[in-house]
């Protein structure tokens, strides 16, 4: 209701709208006309045939005909009448059955839909506007990037080409914008000088366009894109992106790297000032079966688990958590501690690795990254692919359907340590792993996920680990906005930091239980400037030191409402 006065506003100034009313106008004045003349005639030829009636009978008369309604209640006698009838019947049938809906629609209520769309989608920002967040596509990336906008309170618009694009975003209770991707015009509407970001990824040619466009009104705004092709990262930093980043490459890395066979022991995937925080999956290494005391990894090794993975869903760890095939350990320390860890279980697990090809499923631009990164570890892999333009001419493809329990066969499904899944369609991945994990109940699966609401579907059909494109790439563009986050890459896994607050402080983190209170874990303490990484739990927390923490969104909210919103 609150956009309606926008959209008479729009409805009545818009100078297309007065000459359609001016036009819809003389038609209903023409149509009065007829109506008129029609109930005169009437008169006339009811006196000939020695008849009387009201002019209201007349206007009654000719409106049913007209409508083809045509009671039967008053009829002519004559032929004069009878013709005159017909005359009023095929005119009515013209005028009211097809000129009046085709012009009220032409003239009306098509402008007054898209007044509704304009009013709902505006061409721009307020002039106040700032820090906000701009958007240049609709993807999978920017589903996920505007769900964590809105957590960390950026403001953000989406650009959309035309208004029916912008009013299929604004149904999906979106902020959306009108305008030309390549019309310097739009983003001077958008404030784009006093934008926090702007986000490009669409395909290189806009991206290329959307930048230099940009460039031409702001020197300073960030400008992330992403490139396709290996030879557009050159030319989009020469049109004036600050960051370039191949979102499917790095996707089909990251899969590379969990591969069972290359290293296999703690992958980073953030970093806090010297703090580390690594995943360390436990298949195949002694930690199996074990729980979280009996590894003794803090006593030996001196890294602590702040979390696992298992199935894609995160757990707070307790000393009785048992370790499964299936966990994924998420470890924090020093670079001396991860690497301690990786000499003693990278060692293990490259003896008890097989030889035999990974497979991978698709040969696309993801499995081809995931391929190349095999490569560089030196580690056999052999795709899959049924589609002949991908297929290079050599013994590592396969041609044929992933489906085909004989293609599988062909490519060593029985002997391969890990299977890397990559289409770009999320239904095929869930049925590729189900098909997998029932030839195979043993082997490692690794899949791409798309949307992450797929994530936890492709962890119920038996993969082992998912990585998704759309949370690989917001939690990129998130950790650029604000540096002092690391989003890990599934459900929104933060680190972030905090001074010690007077509740806490004097006491140490065992009499705190921040853990059992809020479900964040403290990782390091700094205290004047010295991080001291996994912190002995007896030592008490001083009033100036800060502390740096891990855990989901919700337990970060927790945490802020429980000692900072009191």
């Amino acid at each position: 209701m609150k956009f309606i006065p926008a959209q008479i506003l729009y409805f009545v100034r818009s100078r297309t709208t007065k000459q359609n009313l001016k036009l819809l106008f003389r038609f209903l004045l023409t149509l009065t006309a007829i109506v008129l003349i029609y109930s005169v005639l009437f008169h006339f030829i009811m006196i000939f045939e020695d008849r009387e009636f009201s002019w209201v009978t007349g206007f009654y008369w000719t409106l049913t005909v007209m409508s083809t309604l045509g009671f039967g209640d008053i009829t002519f006698a004559s032929d004069l009448g009878k013709i005159f009838t017909l005359i009023v019947l095929m005119s009515g049938i013209v005028f009211l059955l097809v000129m009046l809906p085709f012009t009220f629609i032409q003239f009306f209520y098509a402008p007054w839909l898209e007044a509704q769309s304009r009013a709902k989608a505006p061409r721009e920002l307020p002039e106040n506007t700032t820090g906000h967040v701009i958007l240049t596509n609709f993807d999978p990336i920017t589903i996920n990037l505007v769900e964590k906008l809105k957590q960390y309170n950026y403001e953000y618009a989406i650009i959309a080409p035309d208004w029916e694009h912008a009013s299929k975003l604004y149904d999906l209770n979106l902020k959306v914008v009108v305008g030309d991707l390549g019309d310097p015009e739009t983003y001077r509407r958008l404030r784009v000088q006093n934008a926090a970001m702007v986000i490009a990824n669409n395909d290189d040619m806009m991206n290329t366009k959307i930048s230099f466009t940009i460039r031409e009104i702001s020197e300073k705004v960030p400008i992330v894109t992403n490139a396709d092709a290996d030879h557009s990262i050159d030319i989009l930093q020469l049109a004036g992106s600050t960051h370039v980043f191949q979102f499917m490459k790095m996707l089909g890395k990251s899969l590379g790297q969990r591969t069972l066979g290359v290293s296999m022991g703690a992958n980073i995937i953030g970093k806090f000032d010297r703090l580390l925080i690594a995943e360390a999956p436990a298949m195949r290494t002694p930690l199996e079966g074990k729980t979280l005391i009996e590894s003794k990894l803090r006593e030996t090794i001196g890294v602590t688990v702040v979390g696992l993975w298992e199935r894609g869903k995160f757990e707070i760890p307790h000393p009785q958590t048992r370790i499964k095939p299936t966990t994924v350990l998420l470890l924090a320390g020093s670079a001396e501690q991860i690497n301690k860890y990786n000499e003693i279980f990278c060692i293990y697990r490259i003896y008890h690795t097989t030889n035999a090809p990974v497979l991978i499923l698709g040969g696309g631009r993801v499995g081809r990254a995931a391929a190349e990164f095999l490569e560089e570890r030196q580690v056999a892999y052999r795709f899959v692919e049924k589609n002949p333009k991908f297929i290079e001419n050599n013994e590592k493809y396969i041609h044929g359907d992933a489906a085909d329990i004989n293609i599988l066969h062909m490519a060593g499904i029985k002997e391969a340590p890990s299977v890397i899944i990559t289409t770009h369609n999320d239904a095929i991945n869930i049925y590729l792993t189900i098909y997998c994990r029932r030839l195979r109940p043993n082997i490692q699966i690794i899949s791409r996920a798309n949307m992450d609401r797929n994530i936890s579907r492709l962890h119920k059909a038996g993969a082992d680990l998912v990585m998704s494109y759309a949370s690989m790439g917001s939690n990129t563009i998130i950790n650029l906005l604000n540096p002092n986050k690391i989003l890990m890459f599934q459900e929104g896994l933060n680190i972030f930091h905090a001074p010690v607050h007077s509740a806490l402080a004097g006491k140490s983190l065992a009499e705190n239980q921040l853990r059992e209170q809020t479900g964040c874990s403290v990782i390091a303490i700094n205290t004047q400037g010295k991080l001291n990484i996994n912190p002995n739990p007896l030592i008490p927390l001083g009033k100036n030191d800060e502390i740096i923490l891990i855990g989901t969104a919700d337990a970060e909210k927790r945490f802020f409402e429980s000692y900072y919103h009191m």
